[in-house]
């Protein structure tokens, strides 16, 4: 596997990507292209959103407890 690059995530690079591609798409096959590109930047989102829903979740269930004791 190669290594990424630690300056950019995975989302910023599907979003230069998807919108390279949103502007001149012009035939079906690069209209599947790009929706396969837009499921992947979806996917990417929604396991960042969760992943910050699960800290945030973390976060407040640990200060709670000390002070219910």
């Amino acid at each position: 596997m190669a290594k990424k690059t630690a300056s950019e995530s995975d989302e910023t690079r599907l979003k230069k990507k998807v919108a390279a591609k949103g502007t001149d798409h012009k035939s079906p096959k690069e209209d599947a292209a790009l929706r396969a590109l837009k499921k992947r930047l979806r996917r990417v989102q929604r396991k960042r959103r969760a992943l910050a829903l699960r800290k945030k979740n973390s976060t407040s269930k640990k200060t709670a407890a000390p002070a219910a004791k």
